[in-house]
């Protein structure tokens, strides 16, 4: 009974200086953990990082903080033939953590960079081309960083390591049958990688793709996310765009042309039209001065074909002012052109008033017609239609 009550007392001694250990310890790194995140957040506050990004960084290096202060704690309190299999536990958890932090690092030195080039101005071909370039390879990091972190906890156990030597010896096998079996998804990722740093498309461009029109909303290192214009999204492979014709709007200025036409009647007054044009252009903000020409292009079968040629600082505003001309152009011929308003013409021929006649009678006018003129000319003609006489045997 005394060596029972013994042994509780050196059980509960020694759970009692391992939790004073890793309580001291936990403290230590919450104190610790407090007075970085108020020193990152009056920095943050000084040269205007993004709020959300710092609020994000924050967990992850609060726990961090408390797993590693922890096993400090447990390695303090132990000796190494005590502690049986909680090193392990300790490593994998600090590893996994660890990685955690790693990564929303990444995505704070991303965010930061990010807000240094703004794409909610006229021209942002060259923020749009770098935004593209750090989001791609802010997923590669990531995705190394998760790939470091799996080996490293394999590493940690002594049987893993054997089968990772295994493993290496026949990874020139292994490669080979992985190349083959993946060969398609290597290809896209190789593609996503060409597209990010080609400038072929960048995040916001105005593409039609696929018969679609639409702005890049995402690009990955396997497939990129167009933005069609009534919300869908189109799900693409990389190798579509570096193996298909597509047309890139925005590939070297935001800046865009397009055309309003109209098929009106021959009556038209070009140079009225013309005028109001001026006048419409205007009374908006949508136009950016550039451009704005008003043409006959065609004028066959009827109609006479008008184009108006306009510009504007990006896809969204062009697409307004086309459909504000439009109107415009509608109400102003409507309203003092109706002359120019398309209509369809027809000709109207003597034949098409004739009442049909019977084609009896018809034919004996014409043979009446055709032995007419003088007198010898009615005898034959009686002859011809006339009853002819028989003779009997």
């Amino acid at each position: 009974m005394d060596l029972y009550n013994l042994w509780i007392d050196i059980i509960a001694t020694t759970w009692s200086r391992i939790a004073f250990d890793v309580g001291v310890g936990v403290v230590a790194a919450l104190v610790v953990s407090l007075g970085v995140g108020f020193i990152v957040r009056a920095v943050g506050r000084r040269r205007g990082w993004p709020v959300r990004s710092v609020q994000r960084l924050r967990r992850p290096f609060r726990v961090l903080l408390v797993v590693l202060a922890a096993w400090a704690g447990f390695d303090a309190s132990l000796l190494k033939p005590q502690r049986g299999g909680w090193d392990e536990v300790f490593a994998v958890a600090s590893i996994v953590v660890g990685a955690w932090f790693a990564a929303t690092v990444v995505w704070f030195l991303v965010d930061i960079g990010l807000t240094r080039y703004r794409v909610d101005v006229a021209d942002n071909r060259s923020a749009r081309r770098v935004r593209t370039q750090i989001l791609l390879i802010r997923r590669v990091a990531v995705a190394v960083i998760v790939v470091v972190a799996l080996a490293w906890i394999l590493l940690t156990f002594p049987s893993a390591r054997a089968a990772g030597a295994s493993l290496l010896a026949s990874a020139g096998v292994v490669s080979i049958i992985a190349g083959v079996a993946a060969q398609s998804t290597l290809g896209n990722v190789i593609a996503g990688i060409q597209l990010a740093f080609s400038g072929a498309i960048r995040v916001d461009d105005v593409v039609v793709a696929d018969g679609q029109w639409g702005r890049i909303e995402e690009i990955t290192l396997t497939y990129v996310v167009v933005h069609v214009w009534d919300d869908r999204r189109l799900v693409l492979p990389s190798t579509y765009f570096t193996t298909t014709p597509f047309e890139n709007w925005t590939r070297t200025s935001s800046q865009l042309m397009q055309a309003v036409e109209f098929d009106l009647d021959w009556r038209l007054d070009p140079q009225g039209m013309r005028e109001e044009l001026h006048e419409i252009l205007a009374r908006t903000n949508l136009w950016d001065g550039r451009t704005a020409v008003l043409q006959v292009t065609d004028a066959v079968n009827g109609v006479v074909h008008v184009r108006i040629l306009l510009t504007a600082v990006d896809a969204p505003t062009l697409f307004d002012l086309r459909c504000f001309v439009r109107e415009e152009m509608i109400r102003w011929l409507q309203r003092t052109e109706p002359d120019s308003l398309p209509r369809t013409r027809l000709l109207l021929t003597r034949d098409q008033g004739r009442v049909a006649e019977d084609p009896v009678t018809s034919g004996e006018r014409r043979d009446r017609e055709l032995f007419s003129g003088s007198a010898e000319a009615d005898r034959r003609g009686r002859n011809f239609t006339g009853p002819v006489a028989t003779t009997e045997g």
